[in-house]
């Protein structure tokens, strides 16, 4: 599939089939995640594969509620080690954010090619979570995605025109 196409086609899936996914999809999925960039190489992100279900409907609650979490037939939970992150972001910050967040993006794009459907989760509450899946105090959790085959239409938000967003040379206000 052309990426251009892959790119304009992924929406935020919030209704999914129960059908499950083939291990050899999931492992494709998961190794686009696995190649993405990071800070000095770092590769500081860790991902829980949550298949089973009433776990699943446990994150629910500490997800806000979002009960789409539980119909897909997998969730992802994306974390990380801040102390395997690359420190000086801007001469003053962690990578950590922004290199699962490649990372998951990869993921995403790669299960549009696959045929899946994701929705980036940053409703969710971290302590919840962590202690729903016994992540480590020291491991930060940056965000979820269900995924799994779309039950719905797809529905594309509108963005910003390229002239509303880009600037040349230096900060113009618009």
């Amino acid at each position: 599939m052309d990426f251009y196409k892959v790119v304009k086609n992924r929406v935020s899936t919030r209704e999914y089939k129960s059908d499950a996914i083939t291990n050899e999809i999931l492992d494709r999925v998961l190794d686009a995640a696995r190649l993405a960039p990071s800070g000095k190489n770092g590769q500081p992100w860790r991902f829980i594969v949550v298949k089973n279900i009433e776990t699943r409907k446990k994150l629910v609650g500490a997800c806000r509620g979002q009960r789409f979490i539980q119909e897909a037939p997998v969730t992802i939970v994306a974390c990380g080690y801040e102390s395997r992150a690359y420190k000086k972001m801007g001469g003053y910050w962690n990578s950590l954010p922004v290199d699962i967040g490649i990372s998951l993006e990869h993921l995403m794009l790669a299960a549009e090619v696959e045929g899946l459907g994701t929705c980036w989760i940053g409703a969710f509450n971290e302590e919840e979570v962590r202690n729903l899946l016994d992540v480590p105090k020291e491991v930060k959790i940056v965000a979820l995605t269900p995924i799994g085959y779309p039950d719905c239409k797809k529905r594309f938000n509108s963005r910003k025109n390229l002239s509303e967003i880009v600037m040349y040379d230096k900060w113009q206000d618009k």
